[in-house]
């Protein structure tokens, strides 16, 4: 049976953990939890559906020399607080990602985020201007279909957990050959997808009322996708990042491009959805020459 209150079973390097209480009288918050290492600079890390601020662990030790880090639980992902009846759609994950820049009161930030953070990165910069500095974006989750492009399994399991009905049932059953299928169909390296990473995701997949969350995040790709029309309200720089495999086509790349024409492109060769799994060396390369 899972604990009540698990605690993580991979340690990056270098890192403490904190967490930022809710708020008194602002709805359903809860306690966001978060990791932080290094000096210089506040850079804050965005993680993707579906897994927790350990999504950066061979990330932070290699940019943690130019930068603060702060990796964030998404709420009601990784060890941020399960709040019953909270919101999974974009607005409120972003209000999540707004706490964190504002309690900590962060300046001169540069927002780092994969997938569903990239989005997050760009609508939290768009309403923070005076906060960010740059924002990075990594195979951004703003297209039809998504998750669900990985494989047919990956169909199979969301489409389920979308049903009604039989829905959360489905999403809170996860077995650990479905998720290491789901999330190898994310990298062009699959030797990148390590075991414990699997089994800390799966630990916390089994937190109380963790299914619930997971569902909500799936029905939330609308709103991601909805997000799209914030982007050209963002005034810091924009580098956008994609795997040469990512899960989106590349048609939805060249929409992105075109709605934000100034931004700078990089696409990684070989590189898939979970470029911080596999290639990390090509975004600390990317971010610590920013630094400089």
């Amino acid at each position: 049976m899972p604990t009540q209150d698990p605690r993580p079973t991979i340690h990056i390097p270098g890192t403490t953990s904190h967490t930022l209480a809710p708020r008194a009288g602002l709805g359903r918050e809860g306690t966001l939890r978060y990791l932080k290492a290094g000096t210089g600079a506040p850079l804050v890390l965005l993680h993707t559906v579906r897994t927790q601020a350990e999504h950066f662990r061979h990330l932070v030790p290699l940019i943690a020399g130019h930068y603060t880090v702060y990796a964030l639980d998404l709420p009601g992902m990784g060890y941020s607080e399960i709040a019953p009846g909270a919101s999974y759609d974009e607005p409120a994950m972003r209000a999540g990602v707004e706490r964190l820049l504002t309690e900590l009161d962060l300046h001169d930030v540069t927002l780092v985020g994969e997938s569903m953070g990239a989005v997050l990165a760009l609508t939290s910069a768009a309403d923070l201007p005076e906060r960010v500095r740059r924002v990075v974006a990594v195979n951004a989750y703003d297209f039809l279909g998504g998750i669900a492009r990985s494989s047919l399994l990956a169909r199979v399991v969301v489409s389920g957990v979308l049903m009604p009905g039989v829905g959360p049932v489905i999403a809170g059953v996860e077995p650990k050959p479905a998720l290491r299928a789901i999330l190898r169909g994310g990298l062009g390296d699959k030797s990148a997808l390590q075991a414990d990473y699997v089994d800390e995701l799966l630990q916390v997949g089994g937190r109380p009322g963790y299914p619930t969350v997971a569902r909500a995040v799936y029905q939330a790709l609308p709103s991601l996708i909805a997000a799209r029309s914030r982007y050209p309200e963002v005034k810091a720089p924009i580098h956008l990042i994609y795997g040469e495999k990512d899960w989106s086509r590349l048609s939805d790349r060249e929409a992105n491009r075109q709605l934000l024409p100034a931004a700078d492109f990089t696409q990684v060769p070989k590189a898939g959805h979970f470029i911080a799994l596999e290639r990390p060396d090509v975004l600390a390369g990317l971010l610590n020459a920013a630094a400089a």
